[in-house]
């Protein structure tokens, strides 16, 4: 391939880089490298490396287009075959921990495992033209094979090789993710989006994503829609996007772009989404979620992305970057990243944030701990921790809390069952609820919430949840309120109303028999907690008590020791509650529907985080004052300490709540729900989608 009619920028010594690559790379796939059973290891990686180079060869010459859609079909998989569930894929793939362990032992099981599934990042920049990423990748496999040619080397030569990739890339990974955030530029999704003919479902293949039957049947089922209904999905989308700058005071005139996150098979609505963009000034930057360790957050994708091809292997290696992750690394990749936004500070000032339409109805997924997967040790937890807050204190000084807003939508995909034409009908309806009878229901609480000083929530049945939550004392009940009116603006659907409470004072235990937290189950989840920190946790999912606390530790407290309750909501779009048992996937729904359907609590930040000293106002007009607590105050003072960067919300069903009641100084109670019922004056509407469930 003629590399250099097609990257003119690019030096000759880049495209000699590539080009001994990739020669080098060939010859191990043939011949294998260094003794077994390592050799066979280099074999099948390289083999594989073999065919991103082809799909970029294919890209790069247009012959793609001139593929099948079944042609296009087989490709994608044979990329993604050797991490695809089953006895021909992932059990037998050197990415897989327990297969890895058992073919290649110690000590160089886990190393080699990560390097088969970090080579992964490069099917991502064949298919953007990502020249950097497509060159370095390839070459750490290389260098690390290299260190077997001669026989089996010391571990440390391989562990050094590994981290000082990471250690001397950080900039190039920092620059990247920042202009992939800040920049329209780049424009590789957006083009595709805008450009493609999206009633031929070849372009789901343009991206490089693992294609399943799930984006296929998403998007032919949206080609299916008329006109108007798409443009409803899209205008519900960006006017919610709009309304959020609005009520919170944010001029957009002062704005050029927004992230625009979304799944593969929502092309058609994002289409009309960007067109609703262009009309508000905005330009689209749209970047992939995370390909490899650096930027994975966990099991969590942020940006564009499929469903992936096997949950599992994504949650083998969540935690990859424990191979590398020591507290030079981490000074390193901080400044790296300062260093990044100083290079984009100009685009990075006029950012308007993201607007992110979210799917539900993934496949369900219990995973499986297996020996050999790499884990974060205490410190690295800890170090974790610090990067996560540092980052976000960086991002905000370029990016301000206070000058961005957001919004969410989420969407089912046909996975979620044979009823997915209808779930998804009562999903448009469920996101375009009307405004001001919401408005006017939501309101009555708020009122209600306003003249106490807490809440007592209480389950029924086998729920134990015991629970009081503080709030904030009003100074001026005329013009201050403690709850936000939450309607269907940065937050879709429309439907509760929130508060940052107290700490002090705040406590008991929250208990739910099942719950879905970023696509992972919990159950018999029970928290307890005390002057609003967790201090203690169970649940379920294991035989084993210490591997359910490390569950938990790591995917809701986010490795830290403990975290406070940052919001404390009461849900009311109970048609979404009514849809999910209807159709029985309550389970199933995302958290930004399911927190509508009851009371819930968030773990982590307040809902202001960063955002404290903003003024807004509710419907009514009186100022929300609730917008921080004992933590969030620390920005003041030790701004280090102030922000955990992570809020996860926990929502009790209706089925499972005996009552929640305003407590009043003078030892009375208003009753706002009672036996999962609204009983407050002004409220009873909302029954109506519960009768015969609750």
């Amino acid at each position: 391939m003629d590399y250099r009619s097609q990257f003119e920028k690019l030096s000759d010594y880049e495209i000699e880089r590539l080009e001994l690559s990739r020669q080098r790379v060939a010859q191990i796939a043939r011949e294998g490298i260094g003794p077994e059973p390592y050799s066979a290891f280099f074999r099948k990686t390289a083999a594989f490396l073999g065919k991103v180079y082809q799909a970029f060869e294919e890209r790069l010459s247009g012959k793609d287009r001139e593929l099948s859609l079944e042609e296009l079909r087989e490709r994608n998989h044979a990329l993604y075959q050797d991490i695809l569930p089953g006895k021909d894929g992932y059990d037998k793939s050197y990415a897989n921990p327990s297969y890895a362990a058992e073919m290649l032992g110690e000590p160089f099981a886990r190393m080699l495992c990560f390097l088969a599934s970090e080579m992964r990042a490069a099917i991502a920049a064949a298919y953007e033209g990502n020249f950097p990423y497509l060159l370095i990748f390839p070459e750490l496999f290389l260098q690390c094979a290299c260190l077997f040619e001669e026989g089996v080397p010391k571990k440390e030569a391989l562990e050094k090789a590994i981290y000082w990739f990471y250690h001397d890339y950080s900039e190039l990974f920092a620059q990247q993710s920042v202009r992939g955030n800040v920049d329209p530029s780049l424009s590789f999704a957006a083009d595709l989006v805008r450009e493609e003919d999206l009633s031929d479902l070849r372009y789901l293949y343009r991206y490089g994503e693992y294609i399943s039957k799930t984006e296929e049947q998403t998007a032919a089922f949206l080609n299916t829609l008329p006109e108007e209904e798409i443009r409803r999905m899209a205008d519900a989308y960006t006017e919610g996007y709009r309304k959020g700058f609005e009520l919170a005071g944010i001029s957009l005139a002062e704005k050029k772009t927004v992230n625009v996150r979304y799944s593969v098979g929502f092309e058609r609505v994002v289409r009309t989404a960007l067109e609703n963009f262009d009309k508000m000034g905005l330009k689209p930057t749209i970047y992939r979620a995370a390909t490899f360790s650096y930027f994975r957050r966990g099991t969590e994708k942020i940006g564009y992305s499929s469903l992936g091809a096997n949950l599992q292997y994504e949650f083998d290696h969540a935690h990859d970057q424990a191979l590398y992750l020591d507290k030079s690394f981490a000074n390193r990749r901080l400044e790296a990243l300062e260093a990044a936004y100083g290079k984009y500070e100009e685009l990075a000032g006029t950012f308007a944030g993201p607007a992110c339409m979210e799917i539900f109805g993934e496949p369900q997924f219990d995973p499986v701990i297996k020996a050999g997967r790499l884990d974060y040790t205490e410190k690295q937890q800890k170090l974790l921790t610090y990067i996560a807050s540092e980052s976000g204190r960086i991002t905000n000084t370029y990016i301000p809390g206070d000058k961005r807003s957001f919004t969410i939508i989420a969407w089912p995909i046909p996975s979620i069952g044979k009823d997915f034409e209808a779930i998804f009908k009562e999903t448009v309806k469920i996101n375009t609820l009307d405004y001001e009878s919401y408005r006017k229901m939501q309101q009555c609480l708020v009122d209600a919430l306003d003249e106490g000083y807490g809440a007592h929530i209480k389950g029924r049945g086998s729920n134990e949840t015991d629970l009081v939550v503080r709030f904030w004392k009003l100074q001026d009940p005329s013009k201050e309120t403690i709850f936000e009116n939450c309607l269907a603006d940065v937050n879709i659907p429309v439907g509760e109303v929130f508060t940052s409470p107290v700490l002090e004072g705040t406590g008991g235990v929250l208990h739910v028999s099942k719950v879905y937290l970023n696509g992972l189950e919990y159950r018999d989840l029970k928290i307890t907690l005390k002057d609003g920190f967790v201090t203690d946790y169970t649940l379920s999912n294991f035989e084993d008590p210490e591997e359910n606390k490390k569950f938990f530790r790591s995917n809701v407290l986010f490795n830290h020791e403990t975290l406070p309750l940052g919001e404390f909501a009461i849900g009311t779009n109970t048609t979404a509650y009514r849809m999910g048992k209807d159709y029985g996937i309550s389970g199933r729904l995302p958290i930004l529907i399911a927190e509508k359907t009851g009371p819930h609590f968030a773990l982590g930040d307040t809902c202001y985080s960063y955002q404290e000293d903003m003024v807004t106002y509710n419907p009514d007009g009186k100022k929300i004052v609730a917008r921080e607590n004992a933590v969030s105050r620390l920005r003041r003072t030790d701004p280090e300490k102030a922000y955990f960067n992570c809020h996860t919300d926990i929502t009790i069903p209706f089925e499972e709540l005996g009552c929640i009641e305003v407590l009043h100084e003078d030892g009375t109670k208003t009753d706002l729900i009672r036996d999962g019922r609204f009983v407050l004056p002004g409220t009873e509407e909302l029954n109506g989608p519960l009768e015969g469930i609750v």
